[in-house]
């Protein structure tokens, strides 16, 4: 698995309402595709002979949600054979799922459900993680997830709970701001604390996405555009991820792909005006 390859830059989400416009336009400004794993393990549709002409043109990244890395129960290994099957066909530069917990072994809930921040969930997703990394035989990394209840027996924040898994396991953390500012709003913390907790040189790949306000709280829906807080927080970053992938993240109400494509411009412009700051800072 490659990480931290210069040339994979601003990616986005890969949906099946952008295929048409995808056979007809193979040449957009996308430098990669992230796409949902779950969407493509069987081998005989439409969607997997997509994926697999893009292939050729793009670098592909594998981003789960079925996974339920925090069942104390284990993984479910019929779910990991066809996943590395996946793998096998698509040869992702990255795989990656969330940290949470999505039901038992014989039920899936189709949600992500936080889990308590204490010992016994740290044993338990490091336990999956290693029996993950050794069926798949690669390295995979978690994400961040937005949350709406908290436990009041957490005995870690969530950065330095991320950071204790990556240091046990060697997985990588996908940095979603998203569901960092949806948290840091519900919770009530600040987000730049949270990132200066977090071992930015564990994270891997970061995901861009709007979040949409209720009038209680905050929801991590990905459903519309990337608003300022969230962009304002990627350019407090991005002199430290510059490097890394970065993902547009939509899962609905999904708009024409030039849309999504300006935000890959826009995203794409901010990493290089901070890098010009800092080549120019360097030489004063």
């Amino acid at each position: 698995m490659r990480y931290q390859t210069p040339n994979f830059k601003v990616g986005m989400g890969l949906h099946p309402s952008h295929f048409s416009y995808l056979e007809q336009h193979p040449l957009t400004d996308v430098a990669w595709f992230e796409a949902a794993s779950e969407d493509y393990m069987n081998p005989l549709g439409r969607s997997m002979e997509v994926l697999e002409n893009l292939r050729h043109d793009y670098p592909i990244a594998l981003h789960g949600s079925h996974l339920n890395i925090g069942n104390p129960e284990g993984v479910d290994s019929s779910y990991l054979r066809e996943l590395r099957d996946l793998i096998e066909r698509v040869e992702p530069f990255l795989v990656s799922d969330h940290l949470a917990w999505t039901g038992g072994s014989r039920e899936n809930l189709h949600g992500l459900f936080p889990l308590p921040l204490d010992q016994e969930s740290l044993q338990v997703v490091c336990n999956n993680i290693d029996s993950v990394q050794s069926q798949l035989k690669t390295s995979i990394a978690l994400e961040n997830i937005a949350t709406y209840v908290d436990f009041k027996n957490n005995e870690k924040s969530e950065a330095e709970f991320l950071g204790e898994v990556a240091k046990r396991t060697g997985c990588g953390l996908v940095l979603d701001l998203g569901a960092l500012f949806v948290n840091s709003q519900n919770h009530g913390f600040n987000p730049h604390k949270y990132l200066q907790n977090l071992p930015l040189n564990k994270v891997v790949q970061v995901h861009l996405s709007g979040p949409t306000e209720t009038e209680s709280y905050w929801l991590d829906r990905k459903a519309s555009e990337i608003t300022r807080p969230i962009w304002d927080l990627f350019k407090y970053l991005t002199p430290h991820i510059r490097h890394l992938p970065i993902a547009i993240e939509r899962h609905r109400n999904i708009p024409e792909f030039s849309e999504l494509e300006m935000e890959v411009i826009k995203a794409s412009f901010i990493l290089e005006n901070n890098n010009e700051l800092e080549r120019s800072t360097a030489s004063v």
